[in-house]
């Protein structure tokens, strides 16, 4: 190493000079001063590497003081920031496994922080004086909306179906049709989890053709469930046959065994009364003769993540006394969230205005075409340059998380193209925005849907853009 890359190398600060430049002695009044070191010590560190490796490209620029400040600053705000963030979902889709799944009601949001700041009887018995279960708190609720006798709650679908195939069918056959041997997101598949449980998966039918006479031939001295596994996301058309609940139930009775349908999003309200068929309600699985039901609480239920167990009681006292029970357990968090949000069921009507994901999936079109209209014309109050080409039209929106996959939610969305900068980078722009906007891109446009949008996302998103076209951060 030559002299003058030796002199060049010692015109940067040290640490100690760095932390006495005002802008670094204000932020030690707000920052861990350990934090606020190590983020000198990356600036300084990333800079002499880049010395090193391209001595020839020295910019005294990039070796003062102001711009390493500046550069510490940013890193500084960036390894403070939470991960898990809130972002702005214009996406469209409205249960969106990336974005967090669904939405708590207001009410979910307010018991929490009630139940979170005190000390509460999750296992305590406030009648006998002393230890009860932590299961019982929305035991009942679940019991009286759908008509089962007994309920156990989990920390998610995957375990309902898990901790029911372990204690029902360790070590013996469930048959489950070869069309329903289904994947969904995260690389979950059902003969996996049978596998893993213990289960022994016996396939019955095709792919796309499975009769009564199939799971019947198949029944013997080694069956313990017959099972019956909601497509979830996806469906197969055209030359199908499927045998029904009932046609299940029918055969489960007369060789003594039971029948688990596991309804994956587990929706409460009949979505055929809003023009959207195919998704099979809870109450009508157990009214159905189902033995057991598990189901999402975070899907189309519109709660916290969990995973339900319903049906007969005995079966589910068999659930509960599995020690798997223990590792699958939720927290007072998630009972108190899923107890409030069902609690909201008691009045459908009510239910469909409060409950985040119900409302945004039953929004008339005219609702959305006008607010639309209105995230448009917030945009082109900060375009003084008119820059960008702004328009509302047609969209279409989905349900998500695997529930509904056959509809698209007819929706009005508003598009953004500018010649002087591309569809990606302001989708750019916008994902890298505090919070962050999601939207999407489609035929060189960026597309924000309004149907997933929440009340003062608006004024985010016309600050955002106000920011991209004044070229601030």
């Amino acid at each position: 190493m030559n002299n003058s890359f030796q002199s060049v190398l010692r015109q940067l600060p040290s640490v100690d000079a760095l932390l006495q430049e005002p802008e670094i002695q204000e932020t030690l009044l707000h920052y861990p001063r350990k934090l606020v070191v190590q983020s000198i010590r990356f600036i300084l560190d990333a800079r002499r590497k880049s010395l090193l490796d391209n001595p020839e490209q020295t910019d005294a620029v990039e070796l003062a003081a102001p711009k390493l400040v500046s550069d510490v600053m940013s890193h500084l705000a960036a390894a403070s920031d939470f991960t898990l963030r809130p972002v702005v979902n214009g996406s469209g889709i409205v249960i969106h496994t990336n974005l967090g799944r669904s939405l708590l009601p207001e009410e979910a949001v307010e018991r929490l922080c009630i139940l979170c700041r005190s000390y509460n009887n999750l296992e305590y018995d406030l009648e006998k004086g002393q230890r009860g279960s932590r299961y019982v708190h929305a035991e009942a609720i679940l019991c009286e909306l759908t008509g089962a006798e007994a309920a156990l709650v989990v920390n998610n679908n995957a375990g309902a179906v898990f901790l029911t195939l372990n204690t029902l069918a360790q070590g013996k056959e469930v048959i489950v049709s070869r069309g329903q041997l289904v994947e969904i997101g995260g690389s979950f598949r059902i003969p996996d989890v049978m596998r893993s449980s213990g289960a022994i998966l016996k396939e019955v039918g095709t792919t796309n053709r499975t009769h009564p006479r199939d799971y019947a031939a198949a029944i013997g001295a080694e069956t313990a469930l017959l099972m019956k596994v909601h497509a979830s996301n996806y469906r197969i058309v055209g030359f199908t046959s499927e045998v029904s609940l009932g046609e299940m139930v029918k055969l489960g009775r007369e060789h003594s065994i039971p029948v688990v349908e596991d309804l994956g999003s587990g929706s409460l309200v009949d979505f055929s009364r809003y023009g959207l068929g195919g998704e099979p309600t809870v109450q009508g699985a157990v009214k159905g003769g189902a033995d057991l039901v598990t189901f999402s609480g975070d899907k189309l239920l519109g709660g916290p993540q969990a995973g339900i167990i319903l049906g007969r009681k005995d079966l589910v006292a068999r659930c509960k006394k599995n020690p798997l029970t223990r590792a699958l357990r939720v927290d007072k968090m998630t009972l108190a969230a899923l107890e409030v949000t069902l609690r909201l069921y008691r009045d459908e009507r009510e239910a469909l205005t409060r409950i985040p994901t119900l409302r945004m999936i039953t929004t008339p079109l005219e609702e959305i075409e006008k607010h639309a209209e209105i995230l448009a014309s917030l945009i082109r109050e900060v375009d003084a340059g008119q820059r960008l080409e702004i328009h509302t039209q047609p969209g279409l929106s989905q349900v998500g998380g695997g529930s509904l996959p056959a509809y698209d939610l007819m929706s009005r969305v508003v598009s953004v193209r500018s010649a002087t900068m591309g569809s990606h980078k302001i989708e750019a722009a916008l994902r890298m925005n505090r919070p962050p906007i999601i939207g999407r891109i489609e035929s060189d446009q960026y597309i924000l849907d309004v149907r997933t949008l929440q009340k003062g996302d608006d004024a985010v998103i016309q600050d955002a853009f106000r920011s991209l076209l004044s070229g601030s951060p």
